[in-house]
């Protein structure tokens, strides 16, 4: 299940992205929804859930289940709010929605996973320039669907932590505090994925130069 506890690690990175400007405001409002004022809660939903969702969808297999895991974050959130000790509002947030996250995946270790089903439906992708060339367009869909295949072949803490990474633009410490261990632990999971990955594409490497 997850929970509301906040991890506290030492960043050994610096942060690669421009701190929230509305911190502020996100811990105002978790201290109201402390107080009952469920209207405070909302507004804490709306600022945050078009983050959590596009982060979460690159963990789980769906749209529908993504939107069902961050649904019940937020539900995990509201019950441990009084669990809130201070610092990123946004990340404490991540770290319920990853867990959700890892619940899930824990729940289906055994079947097929597609951390990217979207790269399945070629909509997701912007539409060729008109002087793309035919061959150009298949050799891109052949490695999303090549790097989308090895990635879900990684032990899902794996996956996530080089998701978080490389991705989302999380650096050591976020992913950290989201995945509930330490600094070390992560750069050990995104180092073992990436040697994990190359090996599984090495067959494939003629289809990644250019």
């Amino acid at each position: 299940m997850t929970d509301g506890r906040v991890v506290t690690d030492a960043r050994e990175a610096p942060d690669r992205r421009v701190e929230d400007p509305g911190q502020g405001i996100d811990v105002a409002l978790v201290d109201q929804a402390v107080r009952g004022q469920l209207e405070a809660f909302n507004q804490l939903v709306a600022r945050h859930q078009d983050h959590l969702y596009a982060l979460v969808y690159r963990l789980v297999p769906d749209r529908d289940q993504a939107a069902d895991v961050v649904q019940e974050a937020f539900f995990s959130a509201y019950r441990n709010m009084h669990a809130f000790r201070g610092g990123s509002v946004r990340s404490w947030l991540s770290r319920i929605a990853v867990n959700a996250a890892m619940d899930l995946q824990r729940a289906r270790r055994r079947r097929p996973f597609q951390p990217y089903p979207e790269l399945e439906d070629e909509s997701w992708q912007p539409p060729a320039e008109a002087s793309a060339e035919p061959e150009s367009v298949v050799v891109a869909a052949e490695r999303s669907r090549a790097l989308a295949t090895a990635l879900a072949r990684l032990p899902f803490e794996q996956r996530n932590c080089i998701v978080l990474f490389d991705v989302d633009g999380y650096d050591y410490g976020e992913i950290a505090r989201i995945m509930g261990v330490s600094v070390g632990t992560v750069k050990s999971r995104i180092h073992r994925g990436r040697v994990a990955l190359r090996t599984a594409l090495d067959p494939m490497r003629e289809l990644f130069r250019g």
